[in-house]
């Protein structure tokens, strides 16, 4: 269990370096096209990154859930208390440094609320229907039944910005001010209705690590028929998206199942590597990530926050300062806001690395 274990960290913690450096470039302006998100309909490696997570996620609950004591109650009484305390850390967050923001305007979803929702819905469905044909049915469900809101009630052009039913429903019953409007107009790409595809990806993340480490150390046969199984995932998302588009602010099933093909391939090559081949020395970096994933991405998104909100003189703020002052001049436009998300990542992994050396896990 000790190398499926470490497997799993080191695409926890690639996703987690990752997510930080395309949350952290030195100017938004200046970003490279593959660390940019789609503009909308599409998939970029970028759009990758948080489909990983939650995919991650479903790795994590079978690790923990198969080994988990206690009555069914109990751990239902578990999942729910983490998943709220996930939640409630990322409504802080959207509200941190306070004295800015008054709370009739504090945007209520984002992206640890999402894994909050999702971690709890997938939780509950797997303690509660606990065989994996049933859990196989409720992905298609969830992904069918997603599908069809946006198709039945989206009017003439269910996938677009304007029009998705998912805008219509956070409009309802959260209002404009509590939403995300980075769009240009107000739309939540973490909303209420993407949870219920983003739930049917944690389950295919808890189906395939249940079919993938169960037995012994997964053999070289068992690695081709994981690989066979995401190159499948990857061709479905990709032929559905002919009728119904891959695209990560509405979350739609293509973009599930496609993004799920290619984090199972990555998860395959990551397990012929390190519990096959015992080569685990070149992903230390990782795994120490991996390690503490979520309080890494809290860690980065208050220090972001307190650079910006805090540290504030002259019309200017820390952040944009030091890429205009340092990056900017050394490295350049784009380069040089690459090489500020980079150096900024890396300041975290040393926040990481002393957890690790100490050896805490800090589990949200």
């Amino acid at each position: 269990m000790k190398t499926r274990r470490i497997s799993i960290d080191v695409l926890r913690g690639l996703t987690i370096f990752l997510m930080i450096m395309v949350n952290t470039p030195g100017s938004w302006t200046y970003i490279y096209a593959p660390l940019r998100h789609a503009e909308w309909h599409g998939c970029t490696p970028t759009d990758m990154v948080f489909p990983s997570f939650l995919f991650v996620v479903g790795l994590s609950l079978y690790l923990s859930l198969s080994k988990a004591s206690g009555n069914k109650t109990v751990l239902i009484k578990k999942v729910i208390k983490r998943a709220g305390i996930i939640f409630l850390i990322g409504l802080l967050l959207n509200w941190f440094p306070f004295y800015n923001k008054h709370i009739t305007d504090l945007r209520i979803f984002g992206v640890l609320q999402r894994i909050a929702l999702a971690f709890l819905g997938a939780g509950l469905c797997i303690l509660l229907l606990r065989k994996k044909q049933w859990i196989l049915v409720t992905v298609l469900v969830l992904l069918l039944g997603h599908w069809a809101l946006l198709y039945v009630f989206g009017g003439s052009n269910p996938y677009t910005l304007e029009g998705n039913i998912g805008r219509k429903v956070d409009l309802l019953l959260f209002g404009e001010n509590h939403m995300y409007k980075g769009f240009g107009i107000p739309f939540d790409p973490e909303g209420l209705v993407g949870t219920i595809s983003s739930i049917a990806q944690v389950l295919l993340g808890y189906v395939i690590a249940g079919y993938t480490l169960s037995g012994s150390i997964p053999t070289n046969k068992k690695i081709v028929s994981v690989a066979g199984l995401a190159v499948f995932l990857i061709l479905t998302g990709w032929i559905w998206g002919f009728v119904y588009p891959v695209n990560k602010p509405l979350w739609t099933g293509s973009y599930v199942l496609y993004t799920s093909g290619i984090v199972t391939l990555i998860w395959v090559l990551l397990i012929w590597v390190i519990d096959l081949k015992k080569q685990e020395r070149w992903a230390f970096v990782f795994k120490v990530f991996g390690r503490n994933p979520l309080i890494s991405f809290v860690i980065s998104i208050l220090l972001v926050k307190i650079y910006i909100y805090i540290f504030r003189f002259e019309g200017s703020n820390l952040y944009s300062w030091s890429y205009n002052t340092v990056f900017q001049p050394v490295f350049g436009n784009y380069f040089g806001s690459f090489m500020y998300a980079f150096c900024f990542t890396w300041l975290i992994w040393l926040m990481a690395y002393w957890l690790y050396r100490k050896g805490k896990i800090i589990k949200i």
